[in-house]
């Protein structure tokens, strides 16, 4: 596990200076650009890729109670290790499973959860999830199992409430740095009745300081900047696309997703079976999440970004290919 500094020197100030400095250290072999930052993320070096992520939903390992209630179980580990998230530019990650975000935890409404937390790094971390659950599960210093130091363990138990798209992220303080850091991730607790069969993905938004200066120098969903650029995500036509998409971004007070040519239904925090609008932006505070559900009618290619300028250029943008 790697923790060593960020590879970006000289506390650039401007926009420009940071395409600049990334630009400088990417693969020469390769002449994909997005805005100012030239070369690809090596998928393989970070043991993550965005476009698995995207549809990688952990439902843990389940067995039947005496009472015939489901139990399911999941494992997180917090580990730290350097991680590539934009073209040429290295980041001392801390992680939930080697990957920003965190798995996407997954269980249907009513159901017991048990969460088995192991800490794997050098400083002291928790897991505090989002939902309804006893106060000594809350996962903050002083409550429970308080904060679990390196080598410790411990297990978080509730039941799934409410169902909703939700989030998870350690509480440790400074609650900035761990989170913006990378130690958080979607929690998704379905209907108990589930919800109509669609093409479903996560999309959790964060920014990343990769200088340490407490202002975000790329912006990302899943991990990596640009990650949805090229290649685009593959959607079909006329198939009902639903996006789990919450934010996590520190340093800035909101983010925001856009999607080009199209409009979607908007469900904020996923906990009610009927949408709130029809639009196509919606705007996020930190911690703020929801759901989004359309169709594409037609074939062709759509970007999807954010609305402030800014974070689109420093990473925040992609395109869905929409194919019969």
């Amino acid at each position: 596990m790697l923790a060593g500094a960020a590879l970006l020197e000289g506390r650039p100030t401007s926009a420009a200076e940071h395409h600049q400095a990334a630009a400088a250290t990417a693969a020469p072999e390769h002449s994909d650009v997005h805005g100012g930052f030239r070369g690809r993320v090596d998928n393989a070096a970070n043991g993550f890729d965005p476009h698995v992520l995207l549809r990688d939903f952990d439902w843990g390992k389940t067995r039947r109670l005496a009472s015939g209630r489901v139990l399911r179980s999941f494992e997180l580990v917090a580990l730290e290790q350097e991680i590539e998230v934009a073209p040429g530019v290295r980041f001392p990650a801390w992680t939930y499973n080697g990957r920003i975000p965190g798995p996407t935890i997954r269980a249907r409404e009513g159901e017991r959860l048990q969460i088995a937390f192991a800490n794997g790094s050098n400083h002291p971390h928790t897991v505090h999830f989002h939902g309804i659950h006893p106060a000594s599960m809350d996962g903050v210093p002083g409550q429970g199992a308080g904060i679990i130091e390196p080598g410790q363990r411990t297990v978080y138990e509730f039941d799934a409430l409410p169902f909703g798209m939700h989030l998870y992220h350690c509480h440790v303080r400074p609650l900035a740095e761990h989170i913006a850091k990378g130690m958080f991730g979607a929690f998704i607790i379905d209907p108990a009745d589930g919800r109509e069969d669609a093409d479903e993905m996560v999309m959790v938004m964060h920014g990343l300081d990769t200088n340490f200066d407490r202002e975000n120098e790329i912006y990302a969903v899943n991990g990596v900047g640009f990650a949805y650029m090229d290649p685009p995500i593959r959607v079909r036509r006329g198939e009902l696309v639903r996006l789990y998409l919450g934010n996590m971004t520190e340093f800035d007070p909101i983010n925001s997703y856009h999607l080009h040519g199209n409009f979607f239904h908007y469900y904020p925090t996923g906990t009610s079976l009927r949408p709130s609008e029809l639009t196509d932006t919606v705007m996020q505070c930190q911690g703020q999440r929801g759901i989004l559900e359309w169709r594409f009618p037609s074939t062709g290619r759509f970007m999807f970004h954010a609305h402030q300028s800014e974070f689109t250029e420093l990473g925040w943008q992609g395109f869905f290919e929409v194919v019969d």
